[in-house]
């Protein structure tokens, strides 16, 4: 690792360090404590997709959906220029910025349409130093935050082996789930059976302002496929506006 690169590093570990104390493992909204999440409205999904080969400019998408229904109420698309450079395990520097503008520009056009909890295709409390994306961005917004992991984070001991194996292969049906505990005894998240049409799990971890259980339960119900609606429909929409534009670009 270059000199300034691990500068860079060690800032970022600091700053990670102090955002990480403002985390609120706890729910703290009414709709949260409901059998049925009465009083739930609006659900977000953020995301960022790139063009192939162009690791600089970005996509970034914001959708805002009807619970429980998923019908989409706002999107707001977006090129961006991502500043900060990859490393592992500091994603939110690189990524958090241009999301958490585009939830500023919802709260400044149409505050009556801010979403009561986000959605974050990545980790929150499960990474290396309990303090992902979806952290990052619950901190910076004060917004309940739950993490969806597509793929499993080597965290603590928690890694994909034939015990790891062994437990998705205890996930029956859609709703099952069970504890991703790191070699510390401590839980971070939960690896769950989103539908039952998929039997790969998503791993669900706190962001902020949510408990574990109610983040996995809320997961499950916004679950139409594998990945949550939210981050599902970002995903989408997202990846549709680069292909538009890279085929207005062809033919110009």
């Amino acid at each position: 690792m270059a000199a300034p690169e691990a500068e860079l590093v060690l800032k970022w570990e600091r700053e990670q360090s102090r955002l990480r104390e403002s985390v609120k493992e706890e729910d703290t909204e009414d709709w949260q404590r409901s059998p049925d999440f009465s009083g739930l409205e609006k659900v977000g999904g953020v995301d960022l997709s790139f063009i192939k080969g162009d690791d600089i400019n970005a996509c970034a998408h914001l959708v805002v959906l009807t619970y429980p229904h998923m019908k989409v109420l706002y999107e707001d698309c977006k090129m961006v220029t991502l500043n900060a450079p990859y490393v592992a395990g500091f994603l939110g520097f690189r990524e958090a910025p241009p999301l958490l503008q585009a939830l500023e520009k919802l709260k400044n056009v149409q505050p009556n349409l801010m979403p009561q909890v986000l959605f974050v295709d990545g980790n929150g409390l499960f990474h290396y130093r309990e303090f992902g994306l979806a952290c990052h961005l619950g901190v910076l917004s004060d917004l309940p935050c739950v993490g969806v992991a597509k793929n499993l984070l080597h965290v603590e001991g928690v890694v994909r082996s034939e015990e790891h194996q062994s437990q998705i292969n205890t996930l029956q049906k859609s709703g099952d789930s069970f504890p991703l505990a790191t070699a510390s005894g401590r839980v971070l998240g939960k690896a769950l059976r989103s539908s039952q049409s998929s039997i790969k799990p998503v791993y669900v971890s706190v962001g902020h302002r949510i408990t574990l259980e109610t983040a996995v339960r809320l997961t499950h119900t916004c679950c139409l496929y594998r990945v949550p609606e939210p981050i599902r429909q970002a995903d989408i929409r997202s990846r549709e506006f680069l292909r538009c534009r890279v085929l207005t670009s062809d033919i110009t």
